[in-house]
């Protein structure tokens, strides 16, 4: 399974910050907003990742990754010519996800839970039998979201941002689809906004009874991190659990590491390289661990 996160997009509610820099390079607390979409995928198995970003930005991106093999990855780039909507990530990615089936993340989302694991597999596992699946969590102002009616894990409908809600489970920034996505995405005409929408993709898989959906119970946390509030509240968050749990939360060596994909040498690298902090220090705990 192939892997895109699309990072792309001018970040214009968080300017003047990003007049100068990538929203998704931006620190959310200790680490680049980019961990945390990456670290899906690989916690999702996959190490084969497009980067899908402005061409402005790609530098930044390529200094921070490389190829990726730092980290036990396979990392290539395209360029988004105009923000177009998320849908069209399955168009730029055409030719890097070939035959296989893919998952896609927004480069601004950050999701966390203790199980979260499982609910990725169960996403892989619906896509080996033909169905696309979307990740849900309950919202408290519906009207701004993608939203989903639920029919046990089965979709109902779908609705943008609707004025008269049907649930409050809003669709989070994460999607597993067969490899007809494709196809799909290519027939798929521009949105009154100017975009191709993500959700007209999910509703050609809904009319064919092949939508899923893994609901974020109460266990669970998502953001969007495409505001300075929403930025704060993630820093916080993710301070707090990883101070009080002596954790760190999206850390790309440890998953890489753990999952064999990364040798002792390489992690012992990156180690030193940060061993007067305290993501290096947490390092040091992660070679004792695996």
């Amino acid at each position: 399974m192939k892997g895109i996160v699309l990072a792309g997009g001018s970040g214009t509610r968080l300017y003047p910050i990003t007049e100068g820099i990538s929203k998704q390079l931006m620190p959310v607390y200790d680490k680049p907003m980019i961990y945390y979409p990456v670290s899906v995928l690989m916690e999702a198995g996959i190490r084969d990742i497009l980067l899908i970003t402005k061409e402005s930005d790609q530098d930044g991106f390529k200094k921070l990754f490389n190829d990726g093999k730092k980290f036990g990855l396979n990392i290539e780039y395209v360029v988004q010519p105009s923000p177009d909507g998320i849908a069209q990530a399955f168009v730029l990615g055409r030719d890097f996800v070939g035959d296989d089936n893919c998952a896609l993340v927004l480069g601004d989302n950050i999701f966390y839970g203790d199980d979260f694991g499982t609910k990725l597999k169960m996403a892989r596992f619906n896509v080996t039998n033909g169905y696309a699946t979307i990740f849900g969590t309950k919202v408290s102002d519906p009207e701004r979201f993608g939203i989903m009616e639920l029919d046990g894990v089965n979709v109902k409908s779908l609705e943008e941002k609707p004025k008269c809600p049907k649930s409050d489970y809003a669709v989070t920034g994460l999607y597993f689809y067969p490899n007809d996505v494709l196809d799909k995405s290519i027939t798929l005409k521009k949105s009154a906004r100017g975009e191709y929408e993500i959700t007209d993709l999910n509703n050609l898989y809904l009319q064919e009874n092949r939508l899923k959906a893994e609901v974020l119970g109460g266990g669970y946390t998502w953001f969007d991190t495409g505001t300075f509030d929403s930025q704060l509240d993630a820093s916080n968050m993710i301070r707090s659990i990883q101070n009080n749990k002596d954790v760190v939360i999206a850390c790309l060596e440890e998953i890489s590491y753990c999952s064999g994909w990364m040798s002792k040498d390489d992690l012992v690298k990156r180690m030193d390289q940060m061993k007067n902090n305290s993501y290096g220090k947490y390092l040091s705990k992660v070679l004792r661990k695996c």
